[in-house]
């Protein structure tokens, strides 16, 4: 069985690029060679890892949460796309290329279980969001939108400046830490009972600041219960957990193929239900259309970025999200198991695997300002060679966020938990 998953592993990371190559085919969602692998079979991992390049020599990276680097089959599928655009320029361009970005469209499309007519591409989860946020049209002055502490800075920003462009009321919680299923139901419950203006909620599925996942379904039908509409920030979710977004109710989304995906970097995807559609403003850039892409207007865009995206999610299928899910919370758990306990460690996702994923934050004891966070990031690093990086925003402090990814292993995990383990003493 190893055997033959290495060799599905292999005719992914060798095949020639194109979006009809013949070792690029699709496997159903969540299914492939690694979809009924354990987490901890390291062989099978191992063969994970080597399909990347290593990274630097004499650091262990776990601050792998700002974009993910594509397989080496995916760069060399995006230099040979870069070749083409760049050599053929406008007579590709303006030509059949539309077919192949059709064709990526409908790839994408299937790995979200939505309509081919229900997504546009971005350059990111940031733009995608930005599209909502700003287009969402059914706000009027007096009504009142929210969000929470652990949303994304610019998200949290863009929901601010609706106070001006559009005369709203803005709201904010702070999440319960720590936090259970119940806990953050009945957080967002109770705002919504407390701020009976509220039309609209931000809502991120995958904190980028602690690694919380929210129970996006019973959120999302609570707020429709009382006639709010919800704006899904899934950037950091997408290909790092398994979930459909209309099986949680999402009638509006964000999402990044370039973090746990492995596209290039400047792929994202806006996800708006048809029946929605018209309930965000196409661009000022766009005259008026019920088409989903006249809600984004990007300019000339990174074709070849788009196109290695196929190739992206081929190999995203191969491993399977099941698997690539098992081992994040593998990695995540081993050292968490380790220092929870800890006096003066905080961890800031719970063990309930709904509630976390890979990504998970954690601080020392009375060290909850930035400067604390950024001095103890730098010390992991001088010491320990250890890579990670500082967050800032959650209400009880700022936090160290260890974010593993497919190459790393238990040992490196094993190395993180005894550097915090010694700061304890």
């Amino acid at each position: 069985m190893v055997e033959l998953s290495r060799r599905s592993l292999l005719a992914v990371a060798t095949a020639s690029p194109g979006l009809a190559s013949p070792g690029m085919a699709a496997a159903a969602p969540g299914t492939g060679p690694g979809a009924g692998r354990g987490p901890r079979d390291e062989a099978y991992w191992a063969g994970v890892a080597a399909l990347y390049d290593p990274p630097p020599a004499g650091v262990i990276q776990l601050e792998n949460g700002n974009f993910g680097a594509m397989a080496r089959s995916v760069r060399v599928a995006y230099e040979a796309y870069t070749d083409r655009v760049n050599r053929e320029t406008t007579l590709y361009t303006r030509g059949s290329i539309g077919q192949d970005l059709k064709a990526v469209r409908a790839k994408v499309a299937d790995l979200l279980g939505v309509g081919v007519d229900e997504i546009a591409f971005t350059r990111g989860g940031t733009e995608s969001m930005q599209t909502l946020i700003g287009g969402y049209n059914r706000l009027k002055p007096g009504d009142g939108v929210l969000y929470a502490d652990l949303d994304y800075d610019s998200m949290q920003a863009s929901m601010e400046s609706l106070a001006r462009l559009r005369g709203v009321r803005v709201h904010r919680i702070d999440l319960p830490e720590p936090a259970t299923r119940e806990a953050l139901v009945a957080a967002y419950d109770a705002a919504l009972a407390q701020r009976p203006d509220v039309r609209l909620v931000l809502l991120t599925q995958l904190s980028h600041r602690t690694g919380l996942v929210v129970p996006v379904a019973e959120i999302v039908a609570s707020a429709r219960a009382r006639g709010v509409d919800v704006l899904l920030d899934s950037g950091h979710a997408l290909g790092q957990t398994d979930f459909s977004l209309p099986a949680m109710g999402v009638e509006f989304a964000g999402l990044n193929l370039h973090k746990w995906i492995g596209a290039p970097l400047g792929v994202g995807v806006v996800y708006i239900r048809r029946e929605r559609i018209a309930d965000i403003d196409p661009s000022p850039l766009e005259r008026p259309s019920d088409r989903i892409d006249a809600r984004v207007h990007t300019g000339t865009v990174n074709f070849a970025a788009l196109l290695a995206a196929s190739d992206a999610i081929d190999l995203h299928r191969t491993i399977g999200v099941t698997a690539k899910a098992a081992r994040l919370r593998y990695l995540r758990d081993r050292w968490v198991e380790q220092v929870r306990s800890l006096p003066g460690v905080q961890v800031l996702t719970p063990d309930d695997p709904a509630l976390h994923a890979g990504i998970t934050s954690f601080r020392l004891a009375g060290r909850t300002s930035l400067a604390d966070n950024v001095e103890l990031r730098k010390d992991l690093l001088a010491k320990d060679r250890i890579f990670t990086v500082e967050r800032d925003g959650p209400a009880k402090g700022a936090c160290v966020r260890v974010t593993p990814s497919f190459w790393n292993t238990p040992a490196h995990m094993d190395s993180l938990a005894a550097a915090i383990r010694k700061r304890t003493v």
